[in-house]
């Protein structure tokens, strides 16, 4: 999920999150969900989870029709780990799920975590089934048209290959000539499109599709944000059927690009709202140590703000 020139890929990279509450556990197919509330009790913190507490004033920026509805209904593309996965006990964990549970705890609001494939989660907000996007969505001004992004990351994509790499893939130049696999509806599509050379670029619908594709042999190279590579690559069969490709002059990775919550960008009410939250967690240090505890505060911002995707990374 990504911007748009040239130059991409190559190690570290930014996002996975952990933070929930005692809410049900995910829901099955697109649109099902599972809820996470504060005022009753439903987002408090399990187990060695990060917790935060309800701001009132925070909760009054919150519009007419969220609060008469009782909660923040949150389309996230699961399983993405680690963005978006389940737990043993079937609960959304990763960074989107969680940290939208601390967004409802901080404006005293629950939240239903709705599953949704990645292509259809703008369609989703438009029909009114959701009212944010919470899936490691990157900011681009293409996505500006439709959405306003709550900034939360910066961070670049990577590309990873077979063990061995006997495609001899060590930089993008690399990719020329090759089928590189990436999930459908994500930036990085657009960028390998962009080279000045010809890349079988083969679109599937989850990420889990792309990393299966390589690993079958169907494509030579498999790429995405450098966070989720890192961990493809640490986790498949014990880190012994991929491997990262690395460049030391770009140690997070290529392009890195801000991603962040997506909200039509005509509730600016709720924009603002979930932009307020999410600076009070950054100043109370809450969103940092979740962050830290899980190897990615190199990725973190500084403040919370909105539409940086129109700004040079």
């Amino acid at each position: 999920m990504k911007k748009t020139p040239l130059t991409l890929l190559a190690s570290a990279a930014a996002l996975a999150l952990l933070l929930t509450g005692c809410s049900s556990g995910g829901g099955g197919g697109d649109g099902t969900g599972s809820g996470g509330g504060t005022a009753g009790g439903a987002n408090l913190p399990v187990g060695d989870e990060i917790g935060t507490t309800v701001d009132p004033a925070l909760t009054e920026l919150l519009p007419e029709d969220i609060v008469e509805k009782g909660r923040i209904d949150v389309a996230v593309d699961i399983p993405f780990p680690p963005m978006a996965m389940y737990d043993d006990a079937n609960r959304e964990i990763g960074f989107d799920p969680e940290l939208g549970r601390l967004l409802g705890q901080k404006l005293g609001i629950d939240v239903s975590l709705n599953k949704q494939a990645f292509d259809s989660v703008i369609p989703s907000l438009q029909a009114g089934k959701n009212d944010i996007i919470m899936s490691g969505m990157n900011d681009t001004p293409e996505r500006q048209a439709t959405l306003s992004f709550v900034n939360y990351t910066h961070g670049g994509f990577a590309i990873a290959v077979k063990k061995g790499n006997d495609a001899g893939v060590e930089g993008q130049r690399d990719l020329c000539g090759l089928t590189v696999s990436v999930q459908k509806a994500t930036v990085q599509g657009d960028l390998l499109r962009a080279m000045d050379c010809e890349v079988n670029v083969m679109e599937l619908p989850s990420d889990l599709d792309a990393q299966t594709a390589l690993r079958a042999g169907k494509s030579q190279a498999y790429v995405a944000d450098a966070v989720v590579t890192e961990y493809v690559v640490a986790t498949t069969d014990d880190g012994n059927a991929f491997e990262i490709v690395r460049d030391p002059e770009n140690p997070a990775g290529f392009e890195p690009v801000y991603s962040g919550i997506g909200i039509l960008k005509e509730d600016t009410e709720l924009v603002e709202a979930i932009r307020a939250a999410l600076e009070a967690l950054i100043d109370e240090g809450t969103y940092q140590e979740v962050l830290d505890r899980n190897n990615i505060g190199a990725y973190a911002v500084e403040s919370a703000l909105v539409n940086q995707g129109t700004s040079a990374s």
